[in-house]
């Protein structure tokens, strides 16, 4: 996509990209819904919280026109990435969670280009991999990590009350 733009999220945007959040997770055909998992949709309605973790940034995917089209979590501090399995103690990791798009700019490469801004942060760090999670309920994004040279890591799988949830993780010196 050649008009976008990504950078940290600013202040002001936080409650706009969670509500984005919530709508892009609650369509999931397979995910569990907000009355099955409230306390996880709080948590992405309030993304701005992430802001304030250490080595956390919250990245947002801007259009030309101004317009937010979806947004990331990256963490610099595995202690920080919140997800179950081993994904904390991997060494010289840096980890991405909670990447969503909005329904009008999916296919413009918009998550593409939040998951490269990722990796580039991680290379600029020093990290030497990339951790992230995902569901069979997130199928483009999974076929998408897929082809940016993500590989199926199952030591980092876990179940979250019953969801089965799948550990990617990939080199960041490796052209995406």
């Amino acid at each position: 996509m050649s008009n976008l733009s990504i950078r940290d999220v600013a202040p002001d945007e936080c409650a706009a990209l969670g509500q984005l959040l919530v709508e892009v997770y609650a369509a999931l055909e397979g995910f569990p819904g907000r009355e099955e998992q409230p306390g996880y949709y709080a948590m992405l309605a309030d993304i701005g919280r992430f802001t304030r973790l250490p080595g956390a940034r919250v990245l947002v995917a801007i259009g030309d026109d101004g317009e937010l089209l979806g947004g990331v979590v990256y963490f610099g501090d595995m202690a920080q990435y919140g997800a179950g399995g081993e994904a904390c103690r991997v060494p010289d990791a840096a980890g991405m969670r909670l990447l969503g798009v909005a329904p009008a700019a999916r296919g413009r490469g918009v998550g593409k280009a939040l998951t490269q801004a990722c990796l580039a942060i991680a290379r600029e760090q020093g990290h030497r991999q990339m951790i992230l999670h995902s569901t069979r309920a997130m199928q483009v994004a999974w076929d998408m990590y897929l082809r940016l040279g993500f590989g199926r890591d199952a030591e980092l799988d876990f179940s979250w009350e019953g969801l089965a949830v799948y550990g990617f993780s990939r080199g960041v010196g490796i052209a995406p």
